[in-house]
């Protein structure tokens, strides 16, 4: 049987922060339909088979991790099309 604590840490996490990337998450979405994410990017691919909410949520995750990691690393944001490029 599973730790009673770990059950409870799932969610874990503060939720005005989760909310305010699920926010931000779908303005990106609401704009896609005036200027179209760049066609098969990861975003215009999901947008093609999932529903617009789970997009919108796994955008957010998406978010998150990278902002963790530019946190951890101390790093600046690099736009992977910018870092391709060079």
């Amino acid at each position: 049987m599973s730790d009673p604590r770990e059950i409870t840490g799932l969610k874990a996490g503060q939720a005005d922060i989760r909310r305010l990337l699920i926010i931000g998450a779908m303005a990106r979405l609401s704009w896609a339909g005036r200027k179209p994410p760049v066609q098969g990017s990861w975003l215009s691919r999901m947008l093609a088979k999932k529903p617009r909410m789970l997009v919108a949520i796994a955008l957010a995750n998406k978010m998150a991790r990278t902002i963790w990691a530019m946190l951890t690393k101390q790093e600046d944001y690099r736009d992977p099309a910018l870092a391709m490029a060079a």
